[in-house]
């Protein structure tokens, strides 16, 4: 189809078309994983926003695009609304459809940006896209999830990561497409990004994981349904299950169970946490648990030791907004709006994240992460000594059985290989992994299953460049880029003239 031909057809025909090809493009997430979507689509998205022949016409369709791609890939949102859905399943569409709404802007932001730049121009569309998904991270408390860079997770072209962190990948993705693009219109030299791709693809392979005899970790899985875990008639059910796990020979050096974990609030879990200790046999126990501190409340992780004493706690910086706080809640009782703010219990209070180092005895120190704070790539990496590992407590119970806890996993991976470090995964429902310092899955439980992994840690790789760096080199890439490309843009729209 030409572009004449595209623009001719009937606005909601079109509008649904491309909502469509957002759909395929978004199948390159997990479960699908199916990469080669991402090239395809984008290639047919580029296309399509270089021939629109105005720019109200370019940001309608990237709109629809959007919608399409953000709405299917953040599906998952409906399952937090089912948990109690005689309260809440009247919200789930809505909540959905505003979260697609809310990132899709972004995108529609960089068209626009790209437009503004030079019309038609492909490199403007490629460095606008990669700019806005990386303020996806940043604005308005950040959402990186189901970003562009996120279809290679499964592919060799993931190791970039350690250079460049995901928005390296985005980069690389819209690139190859844009190259797909001059390739349909015959400009041969846009087959060079598929010649570089090609190459380096072997080149990157990890290979299989190599045998290791790190110390030996034991990752704890209850399957405590969400809609049960606060129930006080399952709770010794839940608690049972991880104190056999915990029980089990041989005594490993490390023992992991999820988020929450334990159902009572650190102040009131002497019992509990006398029992854990005594069953770990003198291993370093990790567990999720809610404390209280100057009147506020923190989702937690502690190390537990011998004796059952506290040896370490973290508590999770970033929160989720309107699920664990409310955005602007502390401004709102300063301007007599109370039950809002944390210190006046409407919801969790923010931990620090330069205190997210625990040390865990015989293995050396561990970048605890709970949760939501996994997506956040860079947020990972902290001041001071480098750790041994990343520790990973969830309860990804609130996303259901399909796309989401599968999608977060997706991206503990590329925190792995980001960071250069394995990763130590405790999921209650699923998928609790051992995942390697290349983003391999060495071993892990399905969703939905009880049980519990014994696995070596893997070895750390030295220090990655995404580690020291973060997302500085890659977006003073992309800013110079759109700097090189406006002045050139000009300049010859100044000859034409």
């Amino acid at each position: 189809m030409t572009g004449a031909r595209l623009w001719s057809v009937h606005g909601l025909l079109r509008f649904g078309a491309l909502a469509g090809l957002g759909v395929f493009t978004a199948l390159t997430h997990a479960p699908f994983d199916l990469w080669p979507a991402a090239v395809i689509g984008w290639a047919a998205i580029l296309w399509v926003l270089s021939c629109a022949p105005t720019l109200r016409l370019a940001l309608t369709a990237v709109l629809a695009v959007g919608l399409g791609y953000f709405g299917f890939t953040l599906r998952w949102l409906i399952e937090p609304f089912l948990v109690d859905a005689a309260t809440w399943g009247w919200a789930a569409p809505f909540g959905v459809s505003l979260m697609a709404l809310r990132e899709t802007l972004f995108w529609v932001a960089g068209v626009a940006v790209a437009r503004w730049i030079g019309a038609g121009r492909l490199p403007a569309l490629v460095l606008c896209l990669t700019l806005t998904e990386a303020l996806r991270g940043y604005l308005f408390t950040g959402f990186p999830w189901g970003l562009i860079g996120h279809a290679l997770i499964p592919t060799p072209m993931a190791q970039l990561a350690a250079l460049g962190g995901p928005h390296l990948l985005t980069l690389v993705i819209l690139t190859v497409a844009a190259g797909l693009v001059c390739l349909s219109q015959r400009r041969w030299w846009g087959g060079v990004p598929f010649i570089v791709a090609a190459c380096a693809w072997p080149l990157l392979a990890p290979g299989p994981a190599p045998a290791t005899d790190g110390p030996l970790v034991r990752i704890v899985q209850p399957n405590a349904p969400q809609d049960e875990k606060w129930d006080p008639a399952r709770n010794a059910v839940f608690f049972d299950r991880m104190m056999a796990a915990t029980r089990v020979d041989p005594v490993p050096d490390l023992i992991v169970w999820p988020e929450t974990a334990i159902p009572v609030r650190l102040d009131f879990a002497w019992p509990e946490l006398e029992i854990m200790s005594e069953a770990a046999r003198g291993a370093p126990l990790i567990t999720g648990i809610n404390r209280v501190q100057d009147d506020q409340y923190y989702n937690s992780l502690i190390v537990l030791g011998r004796g059952a004493q506290v040896m370490d706690i973290y508590d999770k910086s970033h929160l989720v907004p309107f699920g664990e706080y409310v955005p602007f809640g502390d401004l709102l009782k300063s301007m007599g709006v109370r039950g809002l703010a944390p210190s006046d219990g409407g919801g969790f209070a923010k931990g620090v994240p330069r205190q997210s180092l625990i040390d865990l005895p015989g293995i050396g120190a561990a970048r605890a992460l709970i949760c939501y704070e996994g997506i956040f790539a860079e947020e990972v990496a902290v001041p001071g000594a480098r750790p041994r590992l990343l520790v990973m407590i969830t309860n990804d119970a609130w996303f259901g059985r399909a796309a989401g806890p599968q999608q977060h996993l997706a991206q503990a991976r590329l925190r792995a290989i980001e960071q250069g470090l394995p990763m130590v995964r405790s999921a209650n429902t699923g998928i609790s992994a051992m995942i390697d310092a290349q983003g391999r899955v060495l071993a892990s439980l399905p969703l939905g299953e009880a049980g519990h992994i014994d696995a070596p840690l893997p070895p750390a790789d030295p220090v990655t460049v995404y580690a020291r760096a973060g997302d500085w080199p890659v977006l003073l890439l992309v800013l110079l880029g759109l700097a090189v490309t406006l002045i050139t843009t000009k300049r010859r729209h100044n000859l034409d003239a």
